[in-house]
């Protein structure tokens, strides 16, 4: 099984396992956005518990 490209360039383990992931909205159209968004944009957060087994099948963790 071939793990989803554009899967292994959106997500990354964590050493416990999680699943990190970037914030979406972060890439253009900057101007209008506020400074506090575009700043709480930039931090990684984690895939929601209800799509990690999802995300971990595209990147071939079963």
């Amino acid at each position: 099984m071939k793990t989803n490209s554009g899967a292994k360039k959106r997500f990354a383990l964590t050493g416990t396992g999680k699943v990190k992931r970037k914030h979406a909205f972060k890439s253009h159209i900057l101007t209008k956005k506020t400074k506090k968004q575009k700043r709480n944009l930039t931090h990684v957060s984690m895939v929601n518990s209800a799509d990690v087994k999802r995300v971990k099948s595209l990147i071939c963790l079963n």
